[in-house]
């Protein structure tokens, strides 16, 4: 704190036209950034996308990380946030998952050198894996199981962190990472498999509110606003991180399901299916680094946050709109009952 923040003037946003990234394009070109949005529209829509495809400043280049990065003219800021991020795609494209966490941020990382760029890697708190330590800080290792089902999120995040080190400490690359708790808001996808858009979907179609487990696992929740704050008060800094953003009200995901049912005033009944492997017990960060060297902290709260999602997919229709899903995802990222849930 206490250092004047950096103003970019051309940033490339990878990933930028999904849930998470379409927020971070829309506050950048609100700042008066140009932005340079990549996506392959795999797990993402163009229509995220919709209030920007005509501003002067925003700019759409359709084309996988994983394979290559060209773009011309300069550019001082290189935010990766390409990735599937939740369990129902992520399972069903594991192999897609490995390269953008590799290969993807290779390629990533090698424009922002070569453009002298400052990078930012959207990392995840599933590097914790099911955490032995709790709250979280960043100085926890983690407990992940390198060869389960969510592994191949984990590792490529765990990897993903790894590479932008060495490229910070061997090519000198002005690097930082931002490992992001579990985020939520307006263009999630109804079926992308998190509690929070399930959940809302259900209650809203007055289906089962589907709780895995006993309910008794705990997360905290970070409106999406509030994240991308927390990112791009990381691209303004000279930090290298990792630094946690996240949520600080801890709730049991059997809470959170008694909640949203509150608010979309649902008589949707409770039922409990069975927990998927190596789903995490606890999850909260410790967000001591994040006001100290950020001056970042959440700022909406989960009521609040939770209230501005139901309105956004109650505005459309509910359950019978399926927001941001193109043919390919609608019909893939339906998954088991059960790990519909896995995942906040």
């Amino acid at each position: 704190m206490g250092e004047r923040p950096r103003r970019h003037q051309r940033a490339v946003v990878t990933g930028g036209a999904g849930f998470l990234g379409s927020h971070v394009c829309d506050a950048l070109v609100r700042a008066g950034t140009r932005v340079v949005c990549l996506d392959n529209y795999v797990t993402s829509s163009s229509a995220n996308l919709a209030g920007l495809v005509d501003h002067p400043l925003f700019e759409m280049a359709p084309g996988d990380v994983s394979e290559r990065v060209e773009v011309a003219g300069p550019v001082d800021l290189v935010l990766h946030l390409a990735s599937p991020a939740s369990p129902a795609d992520y399972l069903r494209l594991p192999l897609e998952t490995m390269r953008v966490g590799s290969a993807g941020t290779t390629n990533a990382l090698e424009l922002a050198v070569a453009k002298g760029a400052r990078f930012v890697l959207a990392s995840t708190s599933e590097v914790y894996g099911d955490p032995q330590r709790h709250p979280q800080p960043e100085s926890y290792w983690g407990n992940v199981n390198p060869i389960g089902p969510r592994a191949v999120y984990d590792e490529s995040k765990r990897f993903a962190e790894a590479l932008t080190t060495a490229y910070r400490t061997d090519r000198g690359a002005d690097t930082a990472i931002v490992r992001l708790f579990n985020s939520y808001g307006p263009r999630m996808r109804a079926h992308d498999g998190r509690a929070v858009p399930t959940f809302i979907r259900q209650a809203l179609a007055g289906e089962p509110i589907t709780v895995a487990g006993d309910g008794t696992q705990t997360r905290t929740l970070c409106h999406v606003s509030d994240t991308v704050r927390g990112i791009l008060a990381m691209a303004t800094s000279e930090h290298e991180g990792p630094v946690n953003i996240g949520g600080t009200d801890e709730v049991t995901v059997l809470k959170l399901a008694h909640l949203i049912r509150s608010h979309t005033g649902s008589r949707s009944p409770i039922r409990f299916v069975d927990l998927p492997q190596n789903d995490p017990r606890l999850r909260r960060p410790d967000l001591d680094r994040a006001r100290t060297l950020l001056g970042w902290q959440p700022s909406v709260s989960l009521a609040d946050g939770l209230a501005d999602t139901v309105r956004w997919f109650a505005s459309r229709n509910g359950a019978g709109h399926v927001s941001g899903d193109d043919a390919r995802g609608v019909a893939a990222s339906r998954p088991s009952t059960a790990a519909s849930t896995s995942s906040i």
